[in-house]
């Protein structure tokens, strides 16, 4: 069943700018719920007597998983009906998942708490880049995608320093609780402030007719060498970026020390404003750029990520945090640049009623790949070199998993060979 959205609707420039708005505050309150456990790993695993592969475990498969998995079915939803409808629900559904953290007694409960978190996370990315495509054409997407995205970098922002402070203050328990409850008045914004534009309003095309089945969705896209090796990349670029988030706070806290308030605010500014300064440049370098050569879509990333290798290695083996931190700087901000060309060049290769699909696949990929992986396999790490480095076994295993950003630059330039071929062909 389709919905036709009203047409009454809001469909000025300034209504675009204003569901961009809602669109990022719903991505802010996304990454601090996800993110919060970062600054909060030591204490819980101190306070449930686990192991540091316990910890990537849920930072990493226990959230990846259901999130990857349940975003596909949800994508399809939205790709049939309302956008806004299936974002306000997922946002109530996490919000509470995420207070029930707070309330948990075991680490099994902990790890089903994290489970509803990524369930109800898979609803926001696919249906927002939806309905994005909707609102801005194909010359201005890839900033208001960047823009978008910048709401990641705010949400790690807030998750590290209020995560942090909160510990520190009244416990990790009460830091869940105090995340996660204000997503409640963000679902009912919502409901009521954002309308569903025509599908391929933007770009003037017609888009009736009930979107393409799951299994010709995945046929389509599957058969496209461009979105093969782009989703491979993004997987690849998102390993050493998720692993790094995730383990980065416990990595300062075991080797140079520190207190949470002061490790989550320093952090937290630096995978904020510098991410989001990373994304939104690399997000106008493409919409100048593409008018040139479209496989700058693909360049971008791999140059950025490229670049982010050397910085983060000294950050790691440094002396020190305050000798490494300039460096890590570097590698925050080009480490960021894959995100908003990868996904505008989605919605550009995607057919109108798959693009919330076309969004999903790609973010199966990413987070199964990056977010499922990443925080796992440093965890495994720490925990196997341990006997040999004691506490800077870490920083080894930061290190090594870094690397893996060369081997998604490997298929970014594959990427480039294919993309002219195979952008959408009105």
């Amino acid at each position: 069943m389709t919905t036709k959205p009203t047409e009454k609707a809001d469909l000025s420039p300034a209504a675009g700018r204003r569901v961009l708005a809602i669109l990022w505050v719903v991505y802010v309150f996304n990454f601090v719920d996800r993110n919060i456990l970062a600054i909060l790993l030591e204490p819980i695993k101190q306070d449930l007597g686990v192991s540091d592969t316990a910890m990537g475990f849920l930072t990493g498969f226990a959230f990846a998983v259901f999130y990857t998995f349940a975003g596909i079915p949800i994508a399809r939803l939205a790709d049939r009906s309302s956008r806004r409808a299936v974002m306000a629900v997922g946002i109530a559904f996490w919000s509470l998942a995420t207070a029930a953290s707070g309330l948990v007694r075991s680490f099994g409960q902990l790890a089903l708490a994290r489970v509803a978190v990524g369930v109800g996370e898979a609803s926001a990315t696919p249906a927002a880049h939806s309905l994005i495509s909707d609102y801005f054409p194909p010359e201005r997407r890839t900033r208001a995608i960047a823009i978008y995205n910048t709401g990641a970098n705010a949400g790690i922002l807030l998750g590290l320093v209020a995560g942090g402070w909160l510990q520190q203050a009244f416990g990790w328990r009460v830091a869940f609780v105090a995340v996660g409850l204000p997503g409640l008045l963000i679902a009912a914004l919502v409901a009521a402030l954002i309308e569903e534009p025509p599908r391929g309003l933007s770009e003037g095309r017609d888009a009736s007719g009930e979107p393409p089945g799951l299994g010709e969705s995945l046929r389509r896209l599957g058969g496209l060498r461009t979105y093969r090796h782009i989703a491979i990349a993004a997987g690849l670029y998102a390993m050493p970026n998720y692993g790094t988030i995730a383990w980065m706070p416990t990595f300062v806290l075991r080797v140079f020390g520190g207190g949470y308030a002061e490790i989550g605010l320093t952090l937290g500014v630096v995978l904020g404003l510098v991410g989001a300064a990373g994304t939104y440049v690399a997000g106008v370098l493409c919409d100048g750029l593409l008018r040139r050569d479209v496989r700058w879509l693909v360049w971008i990333p791999a140059i950025g990520s490229a670049l982010s290798v050397p910085f983060i290695a000294v950050t790691f083996l440094g002396p020190s945090f305050a000798v490494g931190l300039p460096f890590y700087v570097a590698s925050v901000f080009f480490g960021a640049s894959f995100a908003a060309p990868t996904y505008a060049l989605v919605q550009a290769l995607a057919p109108l009623r798959m693009r919330a699909m076309a969004s999903a696949v790609l973010l199966f990929a990413l987070n199964l790949i990056g977010l499922g992986l990443g925080p796992t396999i440093v965890g495994i790490l720490n925990d196997a070199l341990a006997p040999r480095f004691g506490d800077d076994a870490i920083r080894y295993s930061l290190l090594l998993i870094s690397l893996l950003n060369l081997w998604g630059v490997v298929h970014s330039l594959l990427a480039a060979r294919t993309v002219r071929a195979e952008m959408l062909e009105e």
